[in-house]
């Protein structure tokens, strides 16, 4: 299975989405782009996300810092919101080797700013508005992605 589509009907289903995918991790590494319009959810769900993996401390936006690190249960966690990026070139002094890491997770906000710059996700979340509510379509692109989708059923 390479898709699911879910309907969230507020921003409490959105935060309860990002907690069912911390328990679904089961530990692994991740690399998750997440598409969206603005105030489609993208935050909320990296927020959620990151705090029920017990981060530890505030889970800032990283719309201006574009980058921000966490240890999220004994492995780095990353989130990056590109929204202000004008040329991939731009994230050369952010050091993204850190990324590479295979027992990272890894959330990307607008990644189609930073094609060629970031590692391939395992899986792609596009969240969209769906009347009062949201809508996301969660895409895996590689075994990781796909186990992590038969989990969340």
């Amino acid at each position: 299975m390479n898709r699911q589509r879910w309907a969230l009907a507020d921003e409490s289903a959105t935060d309860a989405l990002g907690r069912c995918f911390a328990a679904a991790l089961a530990g692994a590494g991740m690399v998750i782009y997440l598409h969206g319009d603005l105030g489609a959810g993208k935050t909320t769900f990296a927020r959620a996300l990151l705090g029920a993996l017990e981060v530890g401390e505030r889970i800032k936006s990283p719309t201006y810092s574009l980058i921000e690190g966490y240890a999220a249960q004994g492995r780095p966690a990353w989130h990056l919101d590109l929204y202000r990026i004008a040329d991939p070139g731009e994230l050369e002094w952010l050091g993204l080797d850190a990324l590479a890491d295979p027992a990272a997770l890894v959330l990307v906000e607008w990644p189609e700013r930073g094609r060629g710059a970031l590692p391939a996700p395992d899986l792609t979340l596009h969240l969209a508005y769906a009347g009062a509510g949201r809508q996301v379509q969660l895409e895996a692109h590689t075994a990781r992605g796909r186990d992590l989708l038969q989990r969340l059923r």
